[in-house]
């Protein structure tokens, strides 16, 4: 399906011209003359990619509220500005609001293709890997034999029939937010949107905004996540950390099922069952002032206790079995052979629960091991050094397998060298490779040796 670009340029002339040329390359159009009309145009159907000239009908940075407007919907949208008045300023302040590119008229046809092409294939990635992520997530089972996981499936089934809000409390990385998904796919809302509002990601001064959205003086809307979560679940993550003076409008929000966005004057209207986690004793929380207690009782109407995986030893099997075969099928590579009775992973204390073992299991993905020994030594040597490649397991889903495999062997092979002190024999020996071979794997990955 071809990529829709949204042409704003209030010149007729420079608006066919972009209209052919982006036409010519393939791409469909729609085009605005003006501010009013390009917001309609945003508000009607958002595109792949916008080209905004800065001065319109309106004021002088009209590309620029524009571009906010855009960013406030989707920030992933590219944005490609163009100006016949530009100067640096301009520039450095489109490119601070998130611009892609920012391009001086009259601009060379050929070059602001090229823009459009990379616009359009960065935009394309980030959807595919949020697909991907999205697709990924919502496959994944919550898998154990474990008293309590037995419990949280029998509690997830005769919560999804009812309307109750839900509390979900556990440690970090103990799959609070996938429970919650499965609480909202299994309910009579799953056609509609799951929104995860993270309490303890926001800047404190945006929790308002990212909950309620704003009604802005050039009548945009920026909408909350209440809104994009109407007729469907909102999940609070990490409840705990929104602060006081919200919770009472949150509070409002359950008992009325309505709020006011910011700047607004009328109600807005919402049907959203909402759903929250917190990896704190939120009882603790109200007795130290942190958190309101009315608020408590209205939102822990059903409690979900997650055990940390350290007291579910008997899950931990189960879930190496789960996670091998998923990133080997993710990674399109033959399953991995590991031990799922390995001693490391029985007697570790796994602060970083489901989570950290995951990501364990694709960094032995990573690397594809050949043998269980080696599997094995990459398991003991990344528990003992527990803090090895945390991020780039994380995020090494959005990246490609070459990448994420360069990565890990860098900082893997960085590390053994050093256990080593640089001893080039001994570190061959243990990470299982010949000297030779050694060597030009430290030279293509641009380690320097020691001397």
């Amino acid at each position: 399906m071809s990529a829709e670009i949204l042409i704003v340029d209030d010149n007729a002339d420079i608006r066919n011209i972009l209209n052919e040329l982006i036409i010519d390359s393939g791409y469909k159009t729609r085009m605005a003359a003006n501010y009013n009309q390009a917001l309609a145009e945003i508000d009607k159907k958002l595109p792949d990619v916008a080209i905004l000239d800065v001065k319109l009908d309106k004021g002088d940075n009209d590309g620029i509220e524009l571009l906010s407007h855009i960013k406030s919907k989707n920030k992933d949208i590219p944005v490609i500005i163009i100006s016949g008045h530009a100067n640096i300023e301009m520039a450095v302040k489109s490119l601070q609001n998130g611009a892609f590119e920012f391009i001086e008229k009259p601009f060379d046809q050929e070059r602001l293709i090229n823009f459009v092409g990379r616009a359009v294939e960065n935009y394309n990635l980030k959807k595919q890997n949020k697909e991907y992520e999205n697709k990924l997530f919502s496959s994944y089972e919550i898998i154990g034999n474990s008293k309590n996981i037995l419990n949280i499936k029998d509690q997830i089934t005769k919560i999804s029939l009812t309307e109750s809000r839900v509390l979900i409390n556990g440690p970090s990385g103990s799959g609070k937010e996938l429970i919650a998904r499965k609480i909202h796919k299994n309910s009579k809302r799953n056609k509609n949107p799951f929104v995860v509002l993270n309490g303890a990601l926001l800047d404190s001064s945006k929790y308002e905004l990212e909950l309620f959205g704003e009604e802005k003086e050039n009548g945009s809307i920026s909408y909350g996540a209440l809104e994009k979560a109407n007729k469907g679940t909102l999940l609070i993550d990490e409840v705990s950390e929104i602060p006081l003076d919200i919770q009472s409008k949150i509070l409002r929000v359950l008992t009325d099922q309505k709020f006011k966005r910011i700047n607004g004057n009328s109600d807005t209207v919402v049907d959203v069952r909402i759903i929250c986690s917190s990896s704190k004793d939120l009882k603790s929380e109200v007795e130290f002032g942190n958190f309101r207690e009315d608020l408590f009782h209205r939102v822990n109407v059903f409690e979900i206790k997650v055990d940390p995986l350290s007291q579910r030893l008997s899950d931990i099997p189960l879930l190496i079995k789960y996670f091998s075969k998923k990133i080997s099928e993710n990674y399109n590579i033959k399953q991995l052979d590991i031990d799922e009775n390995n001693s490391y992973i029985l007697n570790y204390n796994w602060k970083g629960n489901v989570r950290e073992l995951r990501n364990l299991i694709e960094r032995i993905a990573i690397l594809q091991p050949d043998t269980r020994d080696k599997a094995s030594n990459i398991i003991k040597e990344s528990l003992k050094n527990d803090n090895i490649s945390d991020q780039i397991a994380e995020n090494s889903l959005s990246v490609p397998l070459k990448e994420a495999r360069e990565k890990f062997e860098k900082e893997y092979l960085s590390i053994q060298l050093k256990k080593f002190n640089g001893n080039i024999s001994k570190t061959a020996n243990f990470v299982g490779m010949e000297r030779s071979a050694l060597h030009r794997k430290l030279k293509g990955l641009g380690i320097k040796e020691f001397n």
